[in-house]
């Protein structure tokens, strides 16, 4: 029997232990091995729960307890999640999460450490919740030079998104119908504005490459000031806005952001709408393949964790390879990447926006009078910041980049 510890008993940590009870016997026949789990850690006791007598609330009875062989870290944070995770690894123990920030902080290090110690540090979760994607970087797609990944990597922000295109609504009017449904937290900040994206663009980025993509070098933009006039013209467009998170090689250098994009009704993530997450990826031999399904949510996140626990039970004593050194990529500034781009100004500025920018397309909605929309030409970003900021006064809204 393999005995198996929790660290943390909310969301997905009790969806973790709920995996593996309930598909015991599937989850035993593919381990190779009876799983067990003998503790849950938290601070908090559960009166009545069917699990009440697992909890405990001192770490040091699980590092010390020989039989624990794998542990699930889904606490979440840097702070106690990183001292337990890295005093489990050294201890031999073989850590799963779900903690897509302890991931993109200290990946390199915890897979390291997790080598020296043959056991292993795993992560599928942290990404792309119950979507496989991980795995097949690692494993499926090795053959692979891997030159772009380009994901819908938060379900919040594509609800939020998919609800304004398809009712019309404002960011905040939506905003505040997706945390009543609990599709959104209290505080929305990490979705809203990009950071849990950028956080997944930067794992699979560092996987992409084998060196570390450190997540605060990575350009970062939310939703907050899309609003539903530009869901209008998109529409006009026969296009789409999706908060995009992308990486690819660019020369000697790696591009990575994150920011809202129109995209074609024709690009594979068009059709991702909803609390449904997605990764598109391009590699030299395979050409293009997408990984599709939901990216949060209690029980697709858990079962994605219970996976790697099955993969730990099946290598205990053995290293799983893993390329992800700590060796740091060198990263392009978005100044010299080049797209066009779309904005919004004031009705009666057409002309001085055709002098400043040349060859540009305009865009008019039937019913809207005050205002017109423009999409540029291939042009630069420093370039079209340039120019665009000599338009302040007649701007509305944010511009758009178009992919």
């Amino acid at each position: 029997m393999i005995q198996v510890a929790v660290l943390g008993y909310g969301t997905v940590g009790s969806g973790v232990v709920e995996v593996i009870e309930k598909n015991k016997d599937m989850v035993d026949k593919k381990a190779g091995e009876e799983l067990s789990v003998k503790y849950i850690l938290d601070l908090r006791d559960f009166p009545g729960d069917p699990y009440e007598s697992k909890v405990v609330h001192d770490f040091g009875q699980i590092i010390s307890d020989e039989e624990i062989k794998i542990i699930c870290e889904t606490m979440g944070g840097v702070g106690a999640a990183y001292e337990f995770t890295r005093q489990a690894l050294a201890a031999g123990k073989s850590v799963c999460t779900s903690n897509k920030e302890l991931v993109a902080a200290h990946g390199p290090e915890l897979i390291a450490l997790a080598k020296e110690n043959k056991c292993n540090y795993l992560f599928e979760a942290s990404v792309g919740g119950g979507i496989p994607i991980i795995r097949p970087l690692n494993y499926s797609l090795t053959a692979e030079r891997i030159e772009a990944i380009t994901g819908i990597l938060n379900g919040t922000t594509n609800y939020i998104l998919s609800k304004m295109e398809n009712e019309g609504a404002d960011f905040d009017v939506v905003l505040k119908r997706a945390q009543e449904k609990g599709y959104a937290e209290r505080n929305p900040e990490a979705d809203v504005e990009g950071h849990d994206a950028c956080r997944k663009i930067a794992i699979l980025s560092s996987l992409m490459l084998g060196k570390n993509v450190d997540y605060r070098q990575i350009y970062t933009e939310g939703i907050t000031k899309i609003t539903s006039r530009d869901f209008e013209y998109a529409k006009k467009m026969n296009m789409s806005i999706k908060l995009l998170a992308l990486s690819k090689e660019m020369g000697e250098e790696t591009l990575a952001m994150v920011a809202p994009f129109m995209i074609e009704e024709s690009h594979p993530l068009h059709m991702v709408n909803g609390v449904f997450n997605a990764v598109f990826v391009k590699g030299n031999m395979l050409g293009d393949s997408m990984y599709y399904g939901r990216g949060a949510g209690k029980l697709p996140t858990a079962s994605a964790v219970v996976s790697d626990v099955i993969d730990c039970a099946r290598h205990l004593g053995k290293v799983i390879m893993c390329f992800w050194d700590a060796q740091e990529a060198k990263m392009m500034c978005i100044d010299e990447v080049e797209r066009k781009f779309f904005f919004r100004v004031k009705a009666g500025s057409e002309e001085k926006v055709r002098a400043l920018f040349g060859d540009i397309e305009e865009i008019r909605l039937a019913d809207v009078a005050e205002e017109t929309g423009f999409v540029t030409r291939i042009m630069k970003e420093k370039e079209f910041a340039g120019l665009y900021g000599q338009i302040a006064d007649i701007a509305l809204g944010e511009r758009i980049r178009l992919e």
